[in-house]
């Protein structure tokens, strides 16, 4: 990924395009460059009314099933970077407290039954560096939650991951200023995405 993103081209970026560039660049292609107008599909429909369940059930359950024996939860974090030119809501934030100790861990909900992809690990690693910046405090793990199976899958944060997301981020500045169609991630994942009929691949 060529890192040439020049200051004229700055504006702010979501981690959620971090994580829609991931599972395939054109979709940042189609949000930015040629804006369409997307039909919103029954799986982002259904993923809104699970995420606020989760976040009723969320504040009864004990923290001991992320391996904390105390601990607060923050709900929906708004955090920013004016250096990474990042923003972004975190579903969830476990604070971590013990005498002068604290330690923020970022969790994310997941409305799938699928094995936890790319794209999603590296939307947690950009709202983990979003934490870093908001407490000034490191963060090494995240968590992310799948709804349907209560499965928590513990992330480990490391620097090769933190400078991908920083590559990410050059990348779709560049995109976006030279407008080039960029070549889909994958072909199998196009059937179910919201953009599928804008592709020449699926024509």
């Amino acid at each position: 990924m060529n890192q040439d993103n020049s200051s004229e081209y700055r504006f702010n970026l979501t981690v959620t395009d971090i994580k829609q560039y991931v599972y395939c660049p054109r979709i940042i292609y189609y949000t930015y460059v040629l804006p369409v107008n997307k039909k919103p599909t029954f799986k982002m429909e259904h993923g809104k009314d699970r995420h606020l369940e989760i976040d009723r059930l969320e504040k009864r359950r004990k923290l001991v099933s992320y391996g904390f024996e105390e601990g607060e939860r923050i709900f929906h974090l708004p955090v920013y970077s004016e250096r990474l030119g990042l923003s972004g809501l975190i579903d969830m934030v476990i604070e971590f407290k013990k005498g002068k100790l604290r330690e923020y861990y970022p969790v994310e909900f997941k409305n799938t039954v699928h094995q936890i992809q790319q794209n999603h690990k590296y939307q947690l690693v950009a709202y983990a560096m979003l934490l870093e910046e908001h407490y000034n405090k490191p963060v090494r793990r995240g968590f992310i939650y799948t709804i349907p199976n209560k499965d928590i899958q513990v992330v480990t944060i490391t620097d090769s991951m933190r400078i991908y997301v920083k590559k990410v981020i050059s990348a779709i500045y560049n995109m976006i200023k030279r407008e080039k169609f960029p070549e889909a991630r994958s072909v199998r994942r196009c059937w179910d995405c919201e953009y599928k009929n804008y592709c020449k691949d699926m024509r």
